[in-house]
């Protein structure tokens, strides 16, 4: 007995050395990856949170909003610099990503993220924009118009999101977490190290089937998604979409601003027969444009992209 006790013993002590060496290499990762990516612009207290944005350029005003697990720098790695000189731009972190927060420990729902969103773009005085949705930014940017129906000029969605999910991407099956107690305890041990050693496998699934960029880590903001907090925040996201979807695409008849949707044929991530198609259709007068290329295409085809928009931008 006095064995048996001592080796559990001796295997409870080799448990906690571990999940105290894996909590230490999670801090070490979260400050590389805020010195590596710092913030880039502004704050802003809201309602509910305070978000993180950037205003750049003059002209008609565009909100660009991000896909899960980004922030951003999604934006600026490419796209910012050809929308600039025509438009007035805010690029904004969603409340949980990048360095937006929001209160509490639950889940940030899409229809309070878009409330959020609203209320800075409010305090920002702006007049109807066009607001640009990426993936799950798409659902958000969908939610903004549906429950701030005057604020919003128009919609220009690229790879959106904007059906009920049945299965979560395996390159997020991680993420696919109710507990808050599981979400926690995984952020703070095994999702930062499995995240960098899997790195190159989710961006091929991301990115493909386009090559993934190397200086995403940096110049694409992807250093922040392996911090505890983003971890945590994505896996509400997941919950969030999953939870809400299905009553925001049942109200797609009541939209009447313009709507656009883009998809590349190649996408990995979201079927554009489920998530563009069928979606164009429930919605008055919106249009769908195909091209080339995967999920990522406004970093991998930034010009295509920017056309679009100021394209969108003038309807």
């Amino acid at each position: 007995m006095a064995r048996f006790l001592k080796t559990i013993m001796g295997s409870g002590a080799a448990v906690l050395a571990a999940t105290a060496g894996l909590a230490a290499f999670t801090a070490w990762n979260r400050k590389r990856a805020e010195q590596l990516v710092p913030p880039d612009g502004q704050f802003a207290d809201v309602k509910g949170g305070r978000l993180h944005y950037l205003a750049i350029g003059e002209g008609a005003p565009i909100v660009l909003v991000h896909g899960l697990g980004g922030q951003l720098r999604n934006f600026t790695y490419a796209l910012s610099e050809l929308l600039s000189p025509h438009h007035r731009l805010i690029l904004v972190d969603r409340p949980g990503s990048g360095y937006s927060t929001y209160q509490g420990d639950g889940n940030c729902g899409l229809a309070t993220q878009a409330a959020m969103i609203v209320e800075l773009m409010d305090q920002l005085g702006l007049d109807r924009p066009v607001v640009v949705g990426h993936s799950l930014g798409g659902a958000v940017a969908l939610s903004m118009a549906l429950g701030h129906p005057g604020k919003i000029g128009g919609l220009a969605l690229l790879a959106p999101l904007t059906q009920p999910i049945e299965a979560v991407p395996q390159v997020f099956k991680a993420l696919d977490l109710s507990s808050p107690i599981a979400r926690t305890a995984l952020a703070w041990t095994l999702a930062a190290p499995a995240g960098r050693l899997g790195s190159d496998a989710a961006n091929a699934q991301v990115f493909g089937p386009e090559p993934f960029p190397v200086d995403f880590e940096t110049r694409g903001g992807a250093a922040l998604t392996l911090r505890p907090e983003a971890f945590v925040a994505a896996c509400g996201d997941v919950e969030a979409a999953r939870s809400e979807m299905a009553g925001i695409a049942a109200r797609y008849g009541e939209l009447s601003l313009p709507v656009g949707i883009m998809f590349a044929r190649g996408d990995l991530l979201l079927d554009p027969s489920v998530h563009g198609q069928p979606t164009v259709a429930a919605i008055k007068g919106a249009e769908l444009k195909m091209i080339e290329g995967g999920h990522m295409f406004p970093l991998m085809q930034p010009q295509v992209t920017a056309d679009w928009i100021m394209e969108r931008a003038k309807t």
